[in-house]
């Protein structure tokens, strides 16, 4: 059996069609023919050589659903069910070694220094090969946390839950949020979008979504979110938004302000909404970003402010994602803007780098 995939062979190059043959499973993996892969934020970053983590040649995309072509032995998923051929199935994106003192010891294997992760850091250089989305067929490694999916779901709407559903579940959960709470999301893209959904699903009472002119489409399909404020960043004064925001959290700033552009003006900026007492979390910046000013004794010691890494997610965060989109409490298919032919890879990166979509998907034309 044969298999094509678009691969990364040059930073900053069109994509290159190529054709692979498509292995068995090893013992303990699962071959599984792509149903839609995703177009993530991070895949930009990879193209153009700013992710330290990526070889080449890479099929690129970590945001993938499908079926399960062949199975290398009994494997169930992480609800205990029996996966079989056919079956429609998410996975978590990374794999860790379950072993070394983060995965055993500090119970947090998002950290794990042998951490592997498809599309990313797995070469196609190598047999199996074929360890990204960009592709029609995936080789699912043993050790990879798999779930069961329902039938009769858009797999497009779920794609995203591996990656930005994830990272957002791990920042929401980190920063605490509760009922009453008032939270601030720095970019309406798909992990801002999750990260809103998650908040309001906590019981957040002020939720204020804050975008840009040129990504005010972007905004409206927050407020169908349950986002209950829509602010700008480039309009009016650094000033008037402090005081915007204010206003809107009885004069105390925002208990958590969950950044997610990784833009380093929004990072400096946005440090200022925390209210004492607060957490400003920073799932957003995925890629070196370089130093960003930031008044240490003001915004953060004399406030007693945390500042939250998030660095990706585990199993639980991948789990409660897709929980959150299976709910049916949010419209995560309006987050679905663009669908492109797999060979077409190229155009879907070059509209995300335009900003003309807000979470395209790929999907293979067999």
């Amino acid at each position: 059996m044969r298999g094509y995939a678009a691969v990364l062979e040059a930073f900053r190059r069109p994509l290159a069609w190529r054709e692979f043959e498509v292995l068995p499973p090893t013992p303990g993996g699962v071959l599984v023919r792509i149903a839609v892969a995703g177009i993530c934020g991070s895949d930009l970053h990879m193209w153009k050589g700013e992710d330290p983590r990526t070889p080449l040649p890479i099929i690129l995309g970590h945001e993938a659903v499908g079926r399960v072509v062949a199975l290398g032995g009994e494997k169930r998923d992480i609800m205990g069910q029996i996966l079989r051929e056919g079956d429609l199935i998410a996975w978590d994106r990374g794999v860790t070694c379950g072993a070394c003192y983060y995965c055993t010891v500090r119970k947090k294997p998002y950290l794990c220094p042998h951490r592997r992760v498809y599309g990313i850091n797995l070469s196609s250089a190598e047999p199996p090969h074929l360890l990204g989305g960009y592709a029609e067929y995936i080789h699912l490694l043993p050790g990879t946390n798999v779930l069961i999916l329902p039938e009769g779901i858009d797999p497009a709407q779920l794609v995203a839950a591996s990656c930005s559903g994830a990272t957002a579940a791990h920042a929401v959960e980190a920063s605490g949020i509760r009922l009453g709470d008032q939270v601030i999301v720095q970019g309406p893209g798909p992990l801002g979008l999750f990260a809103l959904a998650f908040a309001v699903a906590r019981g957040a009472a002020t939720a204020i979504v804050v975008g840009t002119q040129r990504s005010a489409w972007k905004l409206e399909v927050a407020r169908r979110f349950g986002a209950t404020h829509l602010m700008m960043a480039d309009v009016g004064t650094a000033e008037s938004r402090r005081a915007e925001i204010h206003a809107l959290t009885y004069g105390r700033g925002a208990t958590q302000v969950i950044e997610c552009s990784g833009a380093p003006a929004a990072i400096a900026e946005g440090i200022k909404w925390v209210a004492p007492g607060g957490v400003y979390a920073l799932p957003g910046a995925a890629v070196p970003v370089g130093d960003v000013p930031i008044a240490i004794y003001e915004d953060v010691v004399r406030k007693n402010v945390r500042l939250q890494g998030t660095w990706v997610s585990d199993t639980s965060h991948f789990f409660q994602a897709v929980e959150l989109v299976l709910s049916g409490r949010f419209p995560f298919d309006a987050m679905i803007t663009h669908r492109f032919p797999l060979h077409e890879a190229d155009r879907a990166l070059q509209a995300l780098e335009e900003r003309n979509v807000l979470k395209a998907v790929l999907v293979p034309e067999s």
